[in-house]
């Protein structure tokens, strides 16, 4: 009989807990010398705007196994050579994947996507100039990778820092056509 009400509350417990909504994650915003519009969704991802190589050792004790720099050569204050060596010295896996606003090129998506699946690049630390491009990078991870609806993604996305409704478009255009 004891055994019997112990499958019965198991069975009832794994019902509930199962029917329980997972919950997003909280978009969190810190301040961290040498790091700009610095958003974090708990351990998972952070997207910020521009960083200082000096920044990349504090990265690393947050726990970031990789960081994916979406900033091109050309902007102002970008200093690839820099955040890449000090990544290597951190001992963090490095991506550099220029992403223009303006002229948004979907191969880039495409290595973001490979990047941010990666064996060791959890959790990552997502950056570009001012945190926008990055969130919209994420924007399409949630759609493509995690099958997100574009509704819960946007909002996740918003709050990370995506504000740019051209990059928004581009973003949903690029999930509807690469889905997994």
């Amino acid at each position: 009989m004891k055994s019997r009400f112990l499958i019965i509350a198991a069975l009832i417990s794994s019902v509930w807990l199962g029917a329980t909504p997972v919950r997003a994650q909280e978009v969190t915003k810190e301040t961290v010398d040498g790091i700009t519009n610095f958003h974090r969704i708990e351990t998972t991802v952070a997207c910020s705007g521009a960083i200082k190589a000096t920044a990349v050792p504090e990265i690393k004790k947050f726990g970031f196994a990789s960081i994916i720099n979406l900033r091109q050569a050309s902007e102002d204050g970008a200093n690839l050579e820099a955040e890449e060596a000090a990544a290597k010295a951190a001992d963090i896996r490095y991506y550099s994947l220029p992403f223009s606003s303006t002229a948004p090129d979907p191969a880039v998506a495409d290595k973001f996507l490979e990047a941010i699946t990666a064996k060791g690049s959890d959790p990552a630390f997502i950056h570009c100039a001012g945190g926008g491009r990055a969130a919209t990078m994420w924007f399409i991870k949630r759609m493509v990778v995690d099958h997100w609806d574009i509704d819960r993604a946007e909002k996740e996305a918003t709050a990370l820092g995506m504000t740019s409704p051209t990059l928004k478009q581009f973003a949903i255009d690029y999930a509807q056509t690469h889905k997994r």
